[in-house]
């Protein structure tokens, strides 16, 4: 019997790659929302640090002082304790602090000598005139007494009064200068100067008084 040949198949071209899908108009929001959920992750900023406190006010000539601990306590050169509030006290009409940085230095034997120069006109209101230093109370009583100064010198080792009437020199030190308060606690005058000019404040101040 003769053969019979079977027919193939003729090959079937690859069906067609589907075409990409649209994105939906649900799927966009979506997108959308990403960055939005991405700001939110992000780390909130840090808030600024609040500002130092401003440092103490000095004291400037108009305040009324509360003289009750003011300064601290202090020592005359003879070893007796003492303070501010005591000294304006004791006196007629206020007191006067002249302050030097060391005792026995030329600019400051200087400015102790021109005080005692015009003692009796600067006092003959009732002020009462106090060199104020750091110095120890045996090195002030040598000062004076070679000095022969007619007023006593405070020893203020800690510079605590220095400290308040803002003539402390930072770090460490005293700055030469004059401060006068009346018997109220009014400040007069709160300021630095030379030797000659701490003594010519004082005197204007008496001039004004009287005046």
């Amino acid at each position: 019997m003769p053969v019979e040949l079977r027919k193939r198949k003729a090959p079937q071209p690859p069906a067609p790659a589907p075409a990409p899908k649209k994105a939906s108009k649900a799927s966009k929001p979506a997108a959308k929302a990403e960055p939005a959920a991405k700001k939110e992750e992000e780390p909130a900023p840090k808030k600024k640090a609040p500002a130092a406190p401003a440092a103490d006010k000095k004291v400037a000539v108009g305040d009324a002082i509360d003289l009750d601990g003011f300064g601290g306590t202090i020592e005359t050169n003879d070893g007796e304790k003492t303070t501010l509030k005591q000294l304006v006290e004791d006196s007629e009409s206020g007191v006067v602090l002249f302050t030097y940085p060391k005792a026995s230095t030329p600019g400051c034997t200087n400015q102790a000598c021109l005080f005692c120069d015009s003692y009796e006109p600067l006092t003959a209101d009732g002020l009462a005139i106090y060199g104020l230093s750091t110095d120890s109370p045996k090195a002030n009583t040598t000062f004076k007494e070679k000095q022969k100064l007619p007023y006593p010198l405070l020893c203020d080792p800690k510079a605590t009064l220095i400290d308040a009437i803002g003539l402390k020199k930072q770090p460490k030190g005293t700055q030469r200068g004059v401060f006068v308060v009346d018997k109220k606690g009014k400040v007069l005058v709160a300021e630095p100067g030379s030797p000659a000019a701490t003594v010519e404040t004082v005197k204007k101040l008496v001039e004004e008084l009287k005046g």
